[in-house]
């Protein structure tokens, strides 16, 4: 049986949803899993900064008994990467990546409020999520969620990110039009992580595609392979 207790940090502009193919795979294999919901900051989703997110991980995470996994997707990653500090293991899915790799990702602007619920479209949706199911997909077009400009702006710019003391598992993407692979791949080998590369066509294959059980899968057998630490 194992021991460990797992958080699950979601991406920008997704929510808890997004891990429930992970989770169902993480409480099969006797890991206590929490998903985190990110909420606003009480001045409103535009005057959220990346640091409220940050806040609201490190609380949640302290909350769980020892050994710990921290697992974050996407803007989740960066966010589980800044808090490393209080995990015991780090799961790092597609992550956007802090300095100096930021400068390498595809330039972007944000809105205050990125209306990512509101402009959401099926078709768009269906493109984005190539390797997934017409039933995932749907699903994931009815709950998109709008996202903070702020906190998408802070990370895009760059966030100093020490290399963790513990163990790091990357989980990346085939191909990932948001975070390219070959950022990850640098990133993996300066901080001498270990990295799972996935038959995922798009950046949330890893979590909604018809791989992500089997993914999930192999990131349990990683944590396993640690024994007990913390």
């Amino acid at each position: 049986m194992s021991d460990w207790n797992a958080l699950l940090i979601h991406g920008a502009g997704g929510g808890a949803w997004e891990w429930n193919r992970w989770h169902g795979v993480l409480e099969a294999h006797a890991i206590a899993a929490q998903v985190l919901e990110l909420q606003p900051a009480a001045q409103g989703l535009g005057a959220t900064a990346l640091q409220d997110y940050a806040a609201q991980v490190r609380a949640a995470l302290q909350a769980l008994q020892r050994p710990r996994v921290l697992v974050g997707a996407s803007l989740g990653g960066l966010l589980a990467a800044m808090c490393a500090g209080e995990a015991d293991a780090l799961v790092l899915v597609n992550p956007l990546p802090p300095a100096p790799w930021h400068r390498r990702l595809p330039a972007r602007s944000w809105e205050p409020v990125v209306p990512w619920q509101r402009n959401a479209r099926l078709h768009s949706t269906c493109q984005a999520m190539q390797d997934a199911d017409d039933a995932s997909a749907l699903w994931a077009f009815r709950h998109w969620r709008d996202e903070s400009g702020q906190a998408l702006s802070q990370a895009h710019a760059g966030v100093e990110v020490a290399k963790p003391d513990c163990p790091a598992l990357f989980v990346v993407s085939r191909q990932d039009e948001d975070v390219p692979p070959e950022i990850i791949f640098e990133w993996v080998q300066v901080w001498r992580a270990d990295r799972l590369e996935t038959l995922a066509n798009s950046h949330v294959g890893p979590l909604l595609g018809r791989q992500a059980p089997a993914i999930a899968t192999q990131a349990v057998a990683w944590l396993n392979r640690l024994g007990h630490v913390g």
